[in-house]
């Protein structure tokens, strides 16, 4: 078992680029066993990038990306998607013509571990509902989030990458997904959140990194928020 106080991911350096333009510039964090970790920015600070590079589903990476000590970047994304990292892109990527238990049943094991259909309703008793009646699409947005945080869940991963996960969702889902996310700490799944909404950040996240212009300006505690709002604000406009 890999020691806590050892990252479980570490990114040093991460440049990329799509096609000739150059995103990230020198992203360098680390993640630890069991945290959620956020990555705070504006629209455009190369958040989604850094997740995408981390998958290797961007146009070119140099740097270092190491998984459970293992070194990443000259892997392709199946590789590394099999390594236990699983990605949760913003648009969800549900299949329209699959129902709710084909979506669901689609992805493989990868890692043993991976969470039963029993215990995925037990996290979104919605989603059971609506196991064969309903197209992927069909779902509301808040339905199909939830699927698609449940589709990975199945695979055995044990580092979550969640692309804007409350995106257009209604208060009462955004809540849901958030109990979520604290359940699945307490199962030992580790997270890497990218999130424009720092309040409801703030009610899952261990630490903070804040992205501008493909690089980390600046990072702090869960605890520290508070003391440091002004700054934060001027960081994300809001």
């Amino acid at each position: 078992m890999l020691d806590p106080r050892t990252a479980l991911l570490a990114v040093d350096n991460l440049q990329a680029w799509y096609g000739e333009s150059h995103i990230l510039h020198g992203v360098t964090f680390d993640v630890f066993p069991g945290e959620v970790v956020t990555l705070l920015g504006r629209n455009g600070a190369g958040k989604t990038t850094t997740l995408k590079s981390i998958m290797g589903i961007v146009g070119r990476r140099t740097g270092s990306v190491r998984f459970e000590g293992d070194e990443l970047i000259n892997k392709p994304s199946n590789v590394i998607a099999r390594a236990g990292i699983a990605f949760c892109p913003e648009e969800r990527g549900i299949f329209a013509s699959l129902n709710v238990e084909e979506n669901l049943l689609l992805p493989p094991q990868v890692k043993p571990g991976g969470l039963s259909l029993e215990r995925i309703f037990d996290l979104f008793p919605n989603l059971k509902e609506r196991l064969g009646s309903s197209q992927g699409t069909k779902l509301s947005g808040g339905e199909q989030q939830m699927l698609a945080i449940a589709r990975i869940l199945r695979t055995g991963a044990r580092l979550l990458l969640l692309d804007e996960p409350t995106e257009g969702l209604a208060p009462v889902i955004i809540q849901q997904i958030g109990k979520t996310i604290r359940l699945l700490k307490e199962q030992g799944f580790t997270i890497l959140l990218v999130e424009q909404n720092f309040r409801f950040a703030q009610t899952v996240a261990d630490r903070y990194y804040v992205m501008e212009h493909g690089k980390i300006i600046d990072k702090l505690l869960n605890s520290e928020v508070e003391a440091n709002l002004e700054k934060l604000h001027d960081y994300l406009g809001v």
